[in-house]
Parts: C-alpha cells; sequence; structure tokens
C-alpha cells in the first residue's frame, strides 16, 4: 500500500489530479453549510429528526436539506434526467442508437444537463412547499419574491454539484456523481459518532459490538458481490489467411453478479418515497376525505412491516429491470458471432442468446437478493435493538464501499498506463 502511495506521490499529473478531486469535494461541503435566508433552523431540524422519510432523503443529500443550503436537492435532478434518458433508450429507437454512437452520446449528454434545470427547479419547489406545509415555523411568511428566489438558488447549487461531478470524472480518478454523494454520507459519521457519544449507556455496549460486527460483514458481503463474477468460456474459429493462421483462442465473457450496482437502490427510494411525500401536500386538504386518504397513506409507509416489505421488492424488480437495460444477450450474442466466437457446447445466434439471458437470469437472483437484505437491513436492525442513532445503514455502506472500490480500479489503472509509458 505504502509503495502505491508513494508511487502516486511521484507521478506529478495523477497527484495533481487527486488533489484536484479532494478539492472539488472541500468546496461541496462548503456549499452544503452555506444557508438560505429566512429559515428556522432548530424547526428544520426537529423536523427532519421526527420524520423518517425526510431523514432519508437528507441522508442522500449530504445532510444539505437539514441545513436548507442552496445544494439541498444534491444531485437528485442531474441523476432524474439520467434515468429518464436511459429508460428513453429502451421505447424509443433512435435514443437506442445515438446511445451506441460518440457523436450520439454527447448529444445525449447535452440534453441531460439540459433537462436537469427544470427537473431541478420543479423538485426545489416541491421540497419547500413540502416542508412549508409540514411545519408553518421553518419559513414563515415569504413574499412571492423571495419563494421565486429560493427556487432559483436552489436550482443553481443544483446546476453547480452537476459541473463540479463532470470536472471531477474528467480526471479519470471516478465517477464524479458517486464520488459527490460518498462525500455526503461519510461527511454525516461525525455527528452519528457524536450522538452515539452523548447518548452511550453501558447496557448498549453488547449491541454496539454487534452493530460493528454486522458492518464488518455488510463490507465484505458487499465486495464480494461486487466483484463475484462468472466467466462463460468463449472459443474463436481458427482462420487460415494466405499462409499465416488467424484466431483458435479460447477467452471468456464475465457477467457480474450485481450488474446494476447501486441504481435499483436509488429507483426503489424515489418509488417508496413518493406516496408518501405525495400525501404530505394533501395532509391538511379542505376535502374531508382526501385528507383521510393522506393521513392513512403516511401511516401506512410508516409503518415499518410494510415499508421494509414494499422496498425490498422494489429493490428486487428495479434489479432486474436495470439488468435488462444495461445488459443487451442479443447485441453481445451478434457481436461474437462476427468476430467467429461461440461458447462451447452452443450453438452461435439465437442459442447463444437464449443461453447468456437464461445464465444472467439465476446469476442476478443472488445479487437481487442481495441488493434487497441490504436496503431493509438498517429496518432490521433498528426492530431488534431500538436503536434510532446509527442512520448509517447497508445502503450507504453499499454506496460508499462500491465507491470506493471503483476509485481504487482507476488510481491503479492510471499507475499501470504510466508504467507501460516508462517502457
Amino acid at each position: 500500500m505504502f509503495d502505491k502511495l508513494t508511487q502516486i506521490w511521484k507521478a506529478k499529473d495523477l497527484r495533481n489530479s487527486i488533489l484536484f478531486v479532494l478539492t472539488m469535494l472541500v468546496i461541496f461541503r462548503l456549499a452544503a453549510h452555506i444557508p438560505i435566508p429566512g429559515v428556522n433552523y432548530v424547526a428544520l431540524k426537529n423536523l427532519f429528526a421526527s420524520n423518517q422519510i425526510l431523514g432519508l432523503m437528507n441522508l442522500f443529500s449530504g445532510g444539505g436539506m437539514e441545513n436548507f443550503s442552496i445544494v439541498m436537492m444534491g444531485v437528485a435532478p442531474y441523476i432524474t434526467s439520467s434515468i429518464i434518458f436511459q429508460l428513453l433508450g429502451m421505447i424509443v429507437p433512435s435514443v437506442e442508437e445515438m446511445q451506441k454512437e460518440e457523436a450520439g452520446q454527447q448529444k445525449i449528454n447535452m440534453w441531460t444537463r439540459w433537462l436537469t434545470v427544470p427537473l431541478g427547479a420543479l423538485q426545489a419547489y416541491g421540497m419547500i412547499t413540502l416542508l412549508r406545509r409540514s411545519s408553518a415555523a421553518i419559513l414563515g411568511t415569504i413574499t412571492p419574491l423571495d419563494f421565486g428566489i429560493m427556487i432559483m438558488t436552489i436550482t443553481a447549487g443544483s446546476i453547480f454539484l452537476m459541473w463540479i461531478g463532470e470536472l471531477i470524472s474528467e480526471k479519470k480518478i471516478g465517477n464524479g456523481i458517486s464520488l459527490l454523494i460518498f462525500a455526503g454520507i461519510v461527511a454525516s459519521l461525525p455527528q452519528i459518532l457524536r450522538q452515539l457519544i452523548i447518548t452511550f449507556d453501558q447496557a448498549q455496549l453488547f449491541t454496539l459490538i454487534g452493530f460493528v460486527v454486522i458492518a464488518i460483514i455488510t463490507v465484505v458481503g458487499v465486495v464480494i458481490i461486487n466483484e463475484g463474477q462468472r466467466n462463460v468460456p468463449v472459443q474463436y474459429a481458427r482462420q487460415i489467411r494466405g499462409n499465416r493462421a488467424y484466431g483458435g483462442t479460447s477467452s471468456h465473457l464475465p457477467l457480474r453478479v450485481n450488474m446494476a450496482g447501486v441504481i435499483p437502490i436509488i429507483f426503489a427510494i424515489s418509488v417508496v418515497l413518493f406516496p408518501s411525500m405525495i400525501a404530505q401536500f394533501f395532509i391538511h386538504a379542505k376535502t374531508a376525505w382526501i385528507a383521510r386518504a393522506a393521513a392513512g397513506t403516511i401511516e401506512l409507509f410508516n409503518n415499518q412491516l410494510f415499508y421494509g416489505i414494499i422496498y425490498f421488492l422494489m429493490v428486487f424488480a428495479f434489479t432486474y429491470f436495470y439488468t435488462e437495460v444495461v445488459f443487451h444477450p442479443k447485441q453481445i450474442a451478434e457481436n461474437l458471432q462476427k468476430q467467429g466466437g461461440f461458447i462451447p457446447g452452443i450453438r452461435p445466434g439465437k442459442n447463444t442468446e437464449e443461453y447468456l439471458s437464461g445464465t444472467t437470469h439465476k446469476i442476478i437472483l443472488v445479487g437481487a437478493l442481495f441488493l434487497g437484505l441490504i436496503a431493509v437491513l438498517p429496518l432490521v436492525m433498528r426492530y431488534f435493538t431500538g436503536i434510532q442513532a446509527l442512520s448509517i445503514g447497508g445502503t450507504s455502506l453499499l454506496i460508499v464501499v462500491s465507491v470506493v472500490i471503483e476509485t481504487v480500479k482507476q488510481i491503479e489503472s492510471q499507475l499501470t498506463m504510466r508504467e507501460y509509458d516508462g517502457l
């Protein structure tokens, strides 16, 4: 490890890239503590402490919502915009063709940035309205001009984070958006530790030790699932051209256990939080049955058992769904056939496509079950221990470990590339 650190420090451009990324993350954390004026922060913190849904949203914004900062929405609008265009690639053939070409990908990236602006404004409007209706003491009386300035400021904060994320990605040290989410989750650790120390009771010692053991097991499990893959053997036919022979080599096609990464959990959180967020808008409706329906919806999703079951099923379903988005057995089978490759014992073409599809579905079953269990792990632990302080759960550990693995791999590839340059 120390040899690697020495190599990184000696490589001037790599060292500067890492320092640049760290600087951008520091700027992000500073922006997360720049509040928007006119907010009652005591009432705001009390609301987030008492509302499980808002607390979960605050966790993924890096604490920006709880501070009502200029970047309170985080990179959520950009992520939503990216997901929309990924789904359009499945529905619209022209968008699918654009995704296969470099020029088309650049155009889609531009459209994604443009769509982030109205989505950011819409989400900012929804969040401000939700906070105002949840507690009148948070914002008090604000004029339409103040309301518009708040929306513009929060939208500009999301665009600013999107720009920082793309600058980080250009340095080839890791995915910029993932690193921003990672920084937001890690930044909440000191506050959680402080809360644990303040509320520490000797009777909870063995429970806390159990938490640490479970966290270590979870990290090991995340690494195993993220790195786990099944290598499907591929044989390339031997071809004779003139006096030379080409091909005839053996290789393998890696099928990852978790192809979808953390995207299914992000999808599931959006779906699970949506009914409760909409119900918050109608809790004080003048029509009695609408108010009762809204209150019933909030009460239903506050039920830990119902919430946990729905959350698990959503993560499980979205794991299969997103794998279908990113993995195309038909295209892989066609490419293998064009290159003279085949899977031993499987005929090229349609049979290869069916084999890859069936094998992938069996492998993804393990990944989907693991992601679902990781997602509901905090709820299970809270049910058996009753401790509310540890809001960093399996989902956060999954994101943190995945981002660390990806970043380390990219840094190692940069070092390997420099070794070849030296030769």
